[in-house]
């Protein structure tokens, strides 16, 4: 179960840094939000969650639950959550701006020796 955790843990990563490294704001958006799903995982996987065992200690108990990951997580979903509304609208506020979706806010320019026509439509 832990390989199991820790490989979701490692793609969700690299999910999301390939989608911050794209040219498009709504690639960046979602790349945030995958970190942000990431670093939730494994602040779960730090705390050792058990199950069965009551959140606060009794007298004579020997095993609890640690509630402060729990804590820890439901925090960073709401402000995760808020940023994540605060970018779309900065993106949504650039893409009016400067009419691009480019996270420089230019165009790549489109190479003309890849592919250019001659005269009778064949491409050489």
């Amino acid at each position: 179960m832990e390989f199991l955790l820790a490989s979701a843990l490692g793609i969700v990563t690299a999910c999301g840094v390939y989608l911050i490294l794209r040219g498009r704001t709504f690639s960046v958006v979602l790349g945030l939000s995958l970190l942000g799903y990431a670093v939730n995982l494994f602040i779960f996987a730090m705390g050792r969650l058990t199950s069965g065992h009551p959140p606060v200690i009794v007298d004579q108990a020997t095993s609890y639950a640690d509630p402060l990951p729990q804590a820890l997580v439901l925090t960073a979903i709401v402000i995760g959550f808020g940023m994540t509304g605060f970018i779309v609208e900065l993106a949504l506020r650039t893409r009016n701006d400067t009419k691009s979706d480019h996270v420089d806010g230019q165009e790549p320019e489109q190479s003309s020796g890849s592919i250019s026509a001659s005269q009778d439509g064949k491409a050489t």
